[in-house]
């Protein structure tokens, strides 16, 4: 008798034990505990890196007489301006290592087309014509043309354009050129080898305006205070690059610095510090 009270004991064990095993494996899944975790952070993109030229010497072609761009310190006699700052900062961020050289603007893009040097500096604007011989970066800054003239000089532009007297300056072989020759008779410009030389005539009284660049006619204004005005706008549109031989390998190098400097907002910074902007 106790051997099948046994065995019947452990028949409603094993089928109990069946029972509960099928309704645990019926039952939903258990919902997990919501989780308070933050996400893990989203690193910003790391800004590209610049090119390394391993210290390599860059030839830079300056006229030292086109302020604020390229000038001559009296009380150093050293090169200064926008173009010594900017190109030294890019010089920075390439690893490279800039030797200005003082050239003249007549006779520079055939020079630079025969790569007599690595770059030029020298607020020069951009036309299809020019880039038919020599390579240009992307721009740094636009531009616009005027006419200097005498602080006290009352004729408006058109009253100077009307005038068959009236002489105008301006530099050979530059776009300011060209835009003289379009705004008044060929006959009555005069072109001279440099805008210092231009300058000194408008002041002396030999010209009566000088057509030439916006950042310029400020940069002449101070260092001729009181002399010189903003007689009237003529163009608006122009935009400088440095130049560079065709095919030249640092252009891409100076772009991805120029752009670097425009995205961190030193370019901004230079262009303010000598008036090319305001």
């Amino acid at each position: 008798m106790k051997r099948i009270h046994r065995s019947i004991y452990t028949m409603v064990l094993i089928l109990a034990l069946t029972a509960l095993s099928i309704l645990a494996a019926c039952a939903p899944p258990a919902t997990p505990p919501p989780t308070t975790e933050a996400p893990p952070a989203t690193e910003a993109p790391a800004a590209p890196s610049l090119p390394d030229l391993g210290g390599r010497i860059i030839t830079v072609a300056v006229e030292n007489a086109y302020p604020p761009f390229n000038m001559i310190d009296e009380a150093t006699n050293e090169g200064i301006g926008w173009d010594y700052d900017t190109v030294r900062e890019i010089c920075k961020r390439l690893n490279c290592v800039p030797e200005f050289k003082q050239a003249a603007w007549d006779g520079i893009f055939p020079a630079m087309q025969a790569g007599e040097y690595d770059m030029l500096a020298d607020g020069v604007t951009i036309t299809e014509e020019r880039e038919k011989i020599v390579d240009f970066s992307i721009p740094y800054v636009i531009v616009g043309q005027v006419l200097l003239v005498r602080a006290d000089e009352t004729s408006t532009v058109d009253e100077i354009k009307a005038d068959a007297n009236r002489l105008i300056g301006t530099q050979i072989g530059t776009t300011n050129e060209i835009v003289a020759k379009k705004n008044f008779p060929e006959e009555r410009v005069k072109s001279f080898e440099d805008f210092g030389a231009a300058v000194l005539a408008l002041i002396s009284g030999d010209v009566d305006g000088v057509v030439i660049d916006t950042v310029s006619a400020t940069g002449f204004m101070k260092e001729n205070e009181g002399k010189l005005k903003i007689g009237g706008q003529l163009t608006s549109d122009e935009p400088l690059g440095f130049v560079f031989p065709p095919g030249s390998d640092l252009r891409a190098a100076v772009d991805a610095a120029l752009q670097s400097m425009i995205d961190d907002g030193t370019l901004d910074q230079l262009n303010k510090k000598w008036g090319l902007t305001q």
